[in-house]
């Protein structure tokens, strides 16, 4: 057994099979649709999400999971560990950063012996999902926290997303816009390039297509990875898994990703991002 377990949530959208390799749990967010109150991929799964989502009359709302979510998970894995690491999406656009440090307190007060460290990765989707999972790859292997919080350090400023999508009305209706709102009811007509930089969202270009998007999203990972190309990438979609492939095999006419996964956004995520989102985080 790993002497440190790795905790992170739904939104970093870690395909299944490998959070059962790796043995990293994960607490779902809340979506609430028509009344209802959802658990994310758990109570809904992203394709039955994506096809409701065009036809909703109101847009779904969500929810950070609260600090008993995150203090029930941490009772659940701390049997026969040494330390548990929580790793979270930006603490600029949810308050599961938070709510998990609550959870922390209320876990070292019952189990006084367990270290937890709360990880705030200003990032989201799988670049959270690629540091829960490097994380998780060195504790199985046997490492201390502090080998792993060293690794977590050092990968937080090297993940980038990028995406695109027809329209920026879902991030702008569930307030999730950050600096990219000066672009707002000015693209009928043209694809945006989406990215994070510290913790918010912002804009990175602009295109008159997707496949122009595509390139510059292309040019911009070729760019990070730099000569040697050592590069992993994670594409991710809101049911456009044909335009991944685009994407996919654009990458990989200019470079050789030493990694490669293919993942859905959460139906938590893919409120804001809506219905035909393509795009990637990359660890360079």
């Amino acid at each position: 057994m790993a002497r440190v377990k790795i905790v992170t949530d739904s939104c970093a959208c870690i395909p299944q099979p490998l959070l059962e390799t790796y043995d990293i749990a994960t607490v779902p967010y809340y979506v609430h649709m028509e009344g209802k109150e959802y658990r994310d991929l758990v109570d809904i799964q992203s394709q039955e999400f994506f096809e409701y989502l065009p036809h909703a009359k109101v847009l779904p709302r969500t929810a950070t999971p609260g600090p008993g979510d995150y203090l029930r998970t941490f009772r659940q894995v701390a049997q026969g560990v040494e330390a548990i690491v929580s790793v979270h999406m930006t603490s600029e656009g949810s308050g599961a950063y938070q709510a998990a440090l609550v959870a922390r307190e209320m876990a070292q007060r019952e189990m006084p012996g367990l270290d937890i460290e709360v990880v705030d990765t200003r990032n989201v989707a799988m670049c959270q999902g690629w540091i829960a999972l490097e994380a998780a790859r060195t504790a199985q292997a046997g490492a201390p926290l502090e080998q792993i919080m060293g690794l977590i350090r050092r990968l937080i400023p090297r993940t980038r997303m990028l995406q695109t999508a027809d329209t920026l009305r879902y991030l702008h209706m569930g307030g999730r816009i950050g600096r990219a709102q000066y672009l707002v009811g000015s693209l009928l007509n043209v694809k945006p390039v989406i990215s994070m930089e510290d913790g918010v969202i912002v804009a990175v270009g602009q295109a008159r297509s997707r496949l122009g998007a595509y390139r510059q999203i292309v040019e911009k990972v070729v760019e990070a990875a730099g000569r040697g190309g050592a590069v992993k990438v994670a594409y991710l979609h809101a049911a456009a898994m044909e335009e991944v492939r685009k994407l996919r095999g654009m990458i990989e006419e200019r470079l050789n990703p030493v990694e490669t996964l293919v993942a859905e956004l959460s139906p938590a995520l893919g409120v804001h991002s809506g219905p035909g989102t393509v795009g990637l985080c990359y660890l360079k």
